[in-house]
């Protein structure tokens, strides 16, 4: 269906690329060959046997020679590179240590098989295996050869793609560090991030995406040159970068291609090298996530953090040869980042789509695994909803019947095999266990046969009509992860898949459960703030040693901020097997987190709607939800005045109805807060005040969140329905 990018020129492509380049890259080009260089100086003694004329004894005449030898730094992946490094006497290695390293294996287990199929870029494009890692050594040499120095940082922004994913794993085996975002952040977070990050240059998606930017970051901003991965050079906005060279994704890796068909050639060229092996402990990428004060911190993940991840999460997904992913998340994000990672160890497909071609995708590719948010899921649920809802009364009443069995099959399955969840410390009886087993499976075995019939007469319907040939019936896995802990601590096996947890900590990760203002251990079952450690905890917030503390102690323990606890141990009963499951309850900092993956910090969004003279009290919400929603305690007199001036209620009126009152503060809000990241939907409108009498505010005059959710906990699932 797609050709297969390949770049097999003749040798002198890239030269040829070169003198077709604009006059800044040949410029620039050869000003990066004093780049990265340490000078030492070595001294040749010759000699020579010469004869006087008319003289029977031979003269020698000493010449010395200096010669200064210029050695260029070579950072490298040493497993990836394990080949090229043997045959140069540099240190190679036989087991992963970079991230990178994983593409040599892969190469040799999996060479033809297709890794990645991206189906929406122009060009069309498929790798193999094979392809795939060739790709990655170009680009990552073509950033060598453009002078990218180990250590200095790239900026990448850019959206789902297999050439995000060559961008990527190219910088980091040259030793540089990455800078990820996507093209829907703001221009004033991207311009944050690109200089707060102090990267040297930028990996952009398109044209669209740079023009986009271009104003502010070529007036605010330092870039010694721009690379293009999709998209033609002459589409880009010229004002501002005159000056600055421009490569497109082809001359990078055909510049790699190059210089490493001459390295191999050439005995010589690859002695003007100094080889340092990437540690596991270099920061492999900066990864920005959502910070108290608005601007969002970069986390520091390094080789070591995401190795754990690759190493250990297939005790999650049990991913085998030929398996094929569909992918749809922003590849910056650190689960889809991870999980990529992992699953291109196995030899595993993976389909690049977006929400507007899931459905499409999903029947055409029929993948094994979806890897996402709850939102896509949620969707998922949704046509199914939307496909009984539109159905003819007696379909319906059948289809809902059904489903209402499979339900109380499920749930009694769930009973007799011990993954119900509580957190009462005391078990039952070994007797009341055995009877509340045998009932289960009794019950179960009568809807067992309704329950088959179901799937074949009713959920093959639906199955078409969602474009998943297991929407109903599909093994949905919870998982639980930050950003900080790269990011995945904790998850659902197919095991132990136990409903309305987080599943159990993976492989060398230990959770604690904290009372929130002793810090100390609780017990089973109690609920507190919950900590995490292992391998995969971040290094720390790039430039942030004060936001570091916060969230990191010394012994390494990582506060997610979350509210939680963990299942006490059962042996009997129907918590037999939730022993050790992890359980969150909401959030205990401020952070909001949609269902879209996307972290929200609501104080900006609050203190900006506090400026409205008609708003007392705020409170945004939206946590686990497609969208911000507020609670909102209006200052009345205030919404009374502004209603009589826009002429909403008569001169003399002595009251607003709450309609119109909700209508008023809306147009309030949205005027407030247009300048907001994000904008507020719903809204929850509320008469009594946040005191600290009602236990709604702290002795400090703070509002508690939570408390704050907890009151309106029904008026809120109300507001979203």
């Amino acid at each position: 269906m797609f050709g297969a990018m390949q770049h097999n020129h003749p040798i002198s492509s890239s030269s040829n690329q070169i003198t077709t380049s604009s006059n800044n890259n040949i410029s620039y080009l050869i000003q990066q060959v004093s780049y990265n260089y340490k000078k030492f100086t070595t001294t040749k003694i010759k000699y020579a046997r010469l004869r006087r004329p008319f003289s029977s004894k031979p003269q020698f005449r000493f010449f010395c020679q200096s010669k200064t030898e210029e050695m260029r730094i070579r950072k490298y992946s040493p497993f990836l590179e394990s080949s090229f490094l043997s045959a140069n006497g540099a240190l190679a290695c036989h087991e992963w240590r970079a991230v990178p390293d994983i593409w040599r294996s892969s190469a040799d287990k999996y060479a033809d098989r297709v890794a990645v199929v991206d189906p929406y870029h122009n060009p069309p494009s498929k790798f193999t295996y094979g392809q795939l890692e060739q790709e990655i050594l170009n680009f990552s040499e073509g950033l060598r050869v453009i002078g990218v120095k180990p250590n200095e940082k790239l900026a990448l922004f850019a959206d789902n793609s297999c050439r995000w994913l060559v961008a990527d794993q190219g910088i980091m085996a040259t030793g540089a560090i990455n800078v990820v975002r996507g093209s829907r952040s703001s221009v004033e977070e991207l311009l944050h991030i690109y200089n707060h990050s102090e990267s040297i240059a930028l990996t952009v998606d398109s044209p669209d995406m740079f023009n986009r930017i271009a104003e502010a970051f070529c007036s605010k901003a330092a870039m010694r040159f721009i690379i293009l991965l999709w998209g033609e050079k002459s589409s880009l906005a010229c004002e501002g970068i005159e000056g600055t060279p421009v490569f497109s994704y082809e001359e990078i890796v055909d510049l790699g291609e190059g210089s490493r068909r001459t390295l191999f050639d050439s005995h010589n060229a690859r002695q003007h090298y100094i080889y340092e092996a990437i540690s596991s402990d270099d920061i492999a990428t900066l990864v920005y996530t959502s910070g108290t004060t608005g601007n969002p911190k970069g986390v520091m993940l390094t080789h070591r953090n995401l190795m754990h991840q690759i190493k250990n999460l297939w005790d999650i997904v049990p991913a085998e040869v030929g398996d094929r992913f569909v992918s749809m998340l922003p590849p910056w994000h650190a689960y889809e980042r991870a999980c990529e990672y992992f699953i291109f160890t196995h030899g595993v497909e993976q389909v690049y789509t977006t929400v507007r071609n899931l459905k499409d995708d999903l029947q055409h590719y029929q993948p094994h695994y979806i890897i996402s948010v709850p939102l896509v899921y949620e969707t998922l649920y949704s046509g199914i909803q939307k496909q009984i809802s539109t159905s003819s009364l007696l379909r319906k009443l059948i289809a809902l019947t059904f489903i209402r069995v499979s339900l109380a099959y499920m749930e009694l399955k769930r009973i007799y095999e011990g993954k119900c969840l509580t957190r009462n410390q005391k078990q039952p009886s070994y007797l009341i266990s055995m009877l509340d087993w045998l009932w289960a499976r009794f019950i179960a075995a009568i809807l067992w046969p309704v329950h088959l019939l179901a799937k074949k007469i009713v959920y093959s319907k639906i199955h078409s009509s969602i474009g998943i040939s297991k929407a109903i019936g599909l093994k949905v896995q919870n998982g639980y992860g930050l950003t900080e802990s790269s990011p995945v601590v904790a998850a659902r096996k197919p095991s132990c898949n136990v409903l309305g947890s987080v599943g159990h900590p993976i492989q060398h990760t230990e959770f604690k459960i904290v009372d929130s203002e002793t810090n100390e251990v609780v017990p089973p079952g109690s609920k507190g703030i919950v900590k995490v450690r292992g391998p995969q905890v971040m290094k720390g917030y790039y430039k942030n040693p004060w936001a570091t503390k916060q969230v990191l102690d010394e012994d390494g323990w990582l506060s997610t901020g979350d509210i939680g606890w963990i299942a006490p141990h059962h042996s009997t009963g129907r918590s037999s097997h939730c022993s050790g499951v992890v359980v969150l309850e909401g959030r205990a900092k401020d952070t909001i987190v949609l269902l879209t993956g996307e972290n929200i910090e609501p104080v900006e969004l609050e203190e900006a709607a506090l400026r409205s003279g008609l708003i007392q009290q705020i409170v945004v919400i939206g946590q686990d939800q497609r969208r911000l929603g507020a609670i909102i305690v209006p200052n009345k007199e205030e919404v009374l005045l502004a209603a009589k001036k826009l002429s909403i209620v008569d001169a003399i009126a002595s009251d607003l109805s709450k309609e119109k009152m909700t209508r008023l503060l809306y147009e309030e809000l949205k005027k407030w807060t247009s300048e907001c990241s994000f904008q507020i939907g719903p809204m929850l409108v509320v008469d009594v005040p946040f005191t600290i009498d009602n236990g709604l505010m702290t002795p400090t005059m703070k509002i508690r969140r939570e408390k704050v959710v907890a009151q309106y906990r029904e008026q809120i699932d109300k507001l979203y329905k």
